[in-house]
């Protein structure tokens, strides 16, 4: 119970401090609570988004792992989807993981008709590039000159990438690009927030620490 008042009240292990990050976990669908979990582990006050007034009240958001289709359509029917655009258009950190980092593609390939993205990213992001479920994997990777253990669910890659994108990892078969950076805006094909280790999370929280300062 105690964990699930901290997941909505926004207490992080922070303590509330005005000198940490307020990060937001669009709370659509996918994995929430383990993104909420790890940002407190790194050092950020965490809340949970799911309307517009919430998400003005953050300085930076997760776009969890689950069903890209799904984010998008409950993103529209909670009057999310302009509003998350605008903010990341604005410069708002932004972070994705496995659908999110779909979400933050300027374009897509093999999206169902109609599909919609909140884009910010120049990047072709291939939906289930890896499999189906039955094909779900974990591998040992370099993540921005850190090794860490990456799970993959029904997860996509990085087709190609623009100018303006650094590639932070990349993973077998095919060498496939699965981690890049964009400015503020972070994306990974994996799920750290499955692992237990808080390195990208923590990467992302100095991100949000720098641009807020900025």
């Amino acid at each position: 119970m105690s964990g699930a008042r901290d997941v909505e009240s926004g207490v992080g292990s922070s303590g509330g401090r005005k000198n940490v990050p307020s990060i937001g976990v669009l709370a659509l669908q996918g994995d929430v609570r383990e993104h909420v979990r790890m940002l407190q582990e790194a050092g950020a006050t965490a809340t949970t988004v799911r309307r517009p007034a919430e998400l003005d009240a953050v300085d930076a958001l997760i776009i969890p792992g689950g069903e890209s289709t799904t984010i998008w359509k409950l993103a529209d029917t909670f009057d999310l989807l302009e509003p998350l655009r605008l903010r990341i258009k604005s410069g708002m950190p932004a972070y994705g993981s496995c659908a999110g980092m779909i979400m933050l593609a300027d374009r897509i390939e093999d999206g169902i008709a109609g599909q919609q993205t909140f884009g910010g990213i120049d990047m072709v992001v291939r939906r289930n590039a890896f499999g189906r479920q039955v094909d779900s994997f974990e591998a040992d990777l370099d993540f921005a000159g850190e090794p860490v253990h990456a799970i993959f669910i029904r997860a996509p890659w990085v087709e190609s990438v623009g100018s303006g994108v650094t590639v932070l990892g990349r993973a077998e078969p095919g060498d496939r690009i699965v981690a890049v950076r964009q400015g503020s805006l972070l994306a990974t094909s994996f799920h750290p927030e499955l692992t237990g280790d808080t390195r990208v999370h923590r990467y992302f929280v100095d991100m949000v620490v720098s641009t807020v300062r900025d």
